[in-house]
This record gives C-alpha cells, sequence and structure tokens, in this order.
C-alpha cells in the first residue's frame, strides 16, 4: 500500500502532541510578522516551479469587519512555499504514487488565490478549492487570468518526470463554510468517484475558534472515502485507489497555544505524523517557522 511506503519514509508517529509542541517551539523561529506575502498590494507576481503567476488579493477585504473572518482575502507566506513543494516531482506523497494524474484532490481554506490549486491542480485528475462563498470572484479570477501558467502553449513540459498538464477545467472552485455546510460526495463534481485521496489545509488555523470546525471537516472529507463503495472498481488501474484519504496540515507557527489545541483535536482523530527536514524542499527545510503534519483517520473514527 502506498500509505505504508509513505509512513516508512516520515519515521515515527507523533504519540504526544504537547511533546510535538514543545519541540516545534524550542526551535528558534524566526519573525514572520503574521504572515502575508504582502498585505496591501492588490497583485502579487509570483514564480513558483518555473511558472509566473500573477495573484489578485483584497487588502480591502482583509481590513473590513466582515463577519466570519477575513483572512483568506490575501496571501500568506507558506502558501508559495507548499504549492513549490507539491508540485516538485521528488515530492515525499509524489513518490508513492499519492499524488498522481489519478488523484483527486480538495483543499480546505484556499484563500482568495487559489494558488496551491494552480500549481498542483494540473498534475491531477481533479483539485477542488473550497473556501467561504466570499472568495469565489476572486479564485475565479485568478483561476482565469493565470490559465496561461496552467497551461501554456506550444511549450514543452520543462521536466519528463512531471505528470502531463492537464486541462484546468480540472481545477474548480466550490463554497464550503466548515461550521455552516455539510461535507457530501458531491463536492468532487464527478460521476465515478465521491471521495478524495488527499484533503490539503494550508494555514487555517489563527484562533482556537476554528479548531474544532476545521478538524471536523478534515475528518467528514476523509469519511467520505468509506462510503464510495464504486471507487475501486472505477480506478482499478490505481493500486492506491483504496487507500484511506491523507490529510495534509501546512502551518506558521505563532502562538503555541493555539497549535497544541489544534495538534490535541487533530491528533483525537487522526494518525498524524510531521513530514521531516529530510523530506521537505530546500526553501521549506530552510524557513523554521513552518511545518507540514499529515494524517489518516483512526480506525474509530470511521464509525
Amino acid at each position: 500500500m502506498a500509505l505504508n511506503e509513505l509512513f516508512n519514509r516520515l519515521g515515527a508517529e507523533i504519540e504526544d502532541p504537547e511533546e510535538e509542541t514543545f519541540l516545534l517551539f524550542s526551535r528558534e523561529i524566526p519573525s514572520q510578522n503574521l504572515g502575508f506575502v504582502d498585505a496591501h498590494a492588490t497583485n502579487i507576481d509570483l514564480s513558483i516551479a518555473g511558472k509566473e503567476y500573477v495573484i489578485t488579493q483584497s487588502p480591502t477585504v482583509l481590513t473590513s469587519n466582515r463577519e466570519g473572518g477575513t483572512t483568506g482575502a490575501v496571501v500568506w507566506k507558506i502558501t508559495p512555499l507548499v504549492a513549490e513543494y507539491l508540485a516538485a516531482p521528488d515530492n515525499i506523497l509524489r513518490l508513492p504514487g499519492l499524488l498522481s494524474p489519478s488523484s483527486i484532490v480538495i483543499e480546505l481554506g484556499c484563500g482568495v488565490s487559489g494558488l496551491i490549486g494552480l500549481v498542483v491542480g494540473p498534475t491531477v485528475q481533479r483539485y477542488v478549492l473550497t473556501d467561504q462563498s466570499y472568495v469565489a470572484r476572486f479564485v475565479e479570477k485568478n483561476l482565469s487570468e493565470n490559465e496561461a501558467a496552467v497551461r501554456p502553449k506550444g511549450q514543452k513540459k520543462r521536466n519528463a518526470k512531471l505528470p502531463a498538464l492537464r486541462q484546468p477545467e480540472n481545477v474548480v472552485f466550490k463554497a464550503l463554510d466548515w461550521e455552516l455546510d455539510e461535507v457530501t460526495p458531491a463536492l468532487t463534481g464527478l460521476v465515478h468517484a465521491k471521495s478524495f485521496d488527499l484533503v490539503i489545509a494550508c494555514d487555517c488555523i489563527y484562533n482556537e475558534a476554528l479548531i474544532e470546525p476545521l478538524v471536523k471537516a478534515c475528518v467528514d472529507v476523509c469519511k467520505l472515502r468509506a462510503s464510495d463503495d464504486d471507487r475501486g472498481a472505477s480506478s482499478s488501474e490505481d493500486s492506491s485507489s483504496a487507500s484511506p484519504t491523507l490529510c495534509l496540515v501546512g502551518q506558521q507557527l505563532r502562538d503555541p497555544e493555539i497549535f497544541e489545541a489544534w495538534m490535541k483535536e487533530f491528533h483525537k482523530y487522526f494518525r498524524t505524523w510531521q513530514i521531516p527536514d529530510a523530506a521537505l524542499s530546500p526553501s521549506l527545510r530552510s524557513s523554521p517557522g513552518f511545518v507540514l503534519h499529515c494524517g489518516v483517520l483512526r480506525e474509530s473514527s470511521h464509525e
């Protein structure tokens, strides 16, 4: 099973959330401020995995009093790093085939940029971006205006190891509020598959009130796999199709109390591993203020 190969590469499973928190926050963490790329610009130019992106964001929404939060209105520093990491052909998830041209991926809390979907989406079967409905018009704008980067015209692949580019229609946005909306199989937007291979949440925790809804959304997405009776038959050529859904969470280390509260809640439902420095990209390894964890539902959580 591909997941077993991944876990062997990751090393020891996290057993104690408090110890994990202590070890991470005992490192020297450089000041990242709040972690914005640029909180004042309406457009940001980014170069990721050999392609150029122009991302539209909204400083106005960020500083508004919008009920339900505004943190998704701008790009955060960890997002381009995670996007580039996941796009790399030697990424730890790609080596065992967990992130492949047949994969179906959902991102929770994608924000206005849709950046990870733009970068990673063309290398998988389906990439579903989700967030509150207020970001929809920005995401659609960024998907549309960066189509040239997603599908370059008359340009050969830069690296033969990377999967062939897929049509940008494979990257879609769907509104999903963790506190109000139900996670359903319809989120895939596909007839032949009603669950996901990978769920991504990148820098979604800023206060304690968000922890329980986010973890519940992660659990609910992962539980779709157990009820997707036709998934194995429709993807018989993909040996990873029967694997449990993997959950990947990237975060900037800000507040140890909030991180520990998230770690305890996530660990309650998920067997959890930290992606070690040796398996990270050079840009993430050189940024000790960021961390990636992955997990699979505990058996009791399937019930």
